[in-house]
């Protein structure tokens, strides 16, 4: 193995073991301090995912251009911890302070987050472009849940969250892609609105703006 795929297995290491440890002990902490001030077991659910949603997915997604020269070890990780989220689901022993028995979005979550770096870094040659579609589903996606969580105290698609999460992936996409990463943020901002069954937001928000990047690019082409 050479000086530099050792450095990124390391790299991936630290963010497996920082991704462990913020789904099996701090958001169980954090549940247990909102759950404890009168906040409802849904409520704190939906607050603890769209922290997991930021520090995992979104952090690491912003390292991914300084860590990682190729796809290879972010989508083997993100697969890793797809597998992870699914096996309490399959056996039924549940991390209750974060997962929900009635879906299995944070599987979603994490094969999407995969794919999408993979997919960017086949089209573009440059991981930086690999940071929009999985920001706007960590960072853009988490602070609508925030917002509605904050104003309604359950699970809604009420505008108000979109106006927010437009406010964070314009900015992110527009400085990463230029104006087509602007639209991009646009467009996931108000697809993220809709249920469109079976598919969720998880998937949804990343595709759009992979979708409209890659035309972006064959314009420019």
């Amino acid at each position: 193995m050479n000086g530099n795929l050792l450095m990124e297995a390391a790299y991936a290491g630290i963010f497996f073991v920082w991704i462990v440890l913020l789904v099996t002990f701090i958001t169980k902490k954090t549940y247990e301090w909102m759950t404890k001030r009168g906040a409802p077991h849904n409520v704190a659910i939906y607050y603890n995912r769209k922290l997991i949603h930021a520090a995992a997915g979104g952090l690491v997604a912003v390292f991914i251009p300084f860590t990682f020269s190729s796809p290879l070890l972010p989508f083997t990780l993100a697969l890793v911890l797809a597998v992870f989220t699914y096996l309490p689901h399959k056996t039924g022993k549940l991390l209750q302070w974060f997962q929900d028995p009635e879906n299995i979005y944070e599987v979603h979550f994490c094969i999407t987050w995969g794919l999408s770096v993979l997919i960017s870094w086949l089209v573009f040659h440059d991981m930086i472009y690999a940071i929009v579609p999985t920001a706007f589903m960590s960072f853009g996606d988490g602070v609508t849940g925030v917002v509605r969580n904050a104003l309604y105290k359950r699970r809604t698609k009420a505008w108000a969250g979109n106006v927010a999460m437009a406010a964070v992936c314009i900015p992110v996409g527009y400085a990463i892609a230029g104006i087509w990463g602007a639209l991009a943020g646009l467009a996931s901002s108000i697809i993220e609105h809709f249920e469109l069954k079976p598919l969720d937001d998880n998937i949804t928000v990343p595709l759009t703006a992979l979708l409209i990047m890659i035309l972006g690019n064959f314009v420019k082409v």
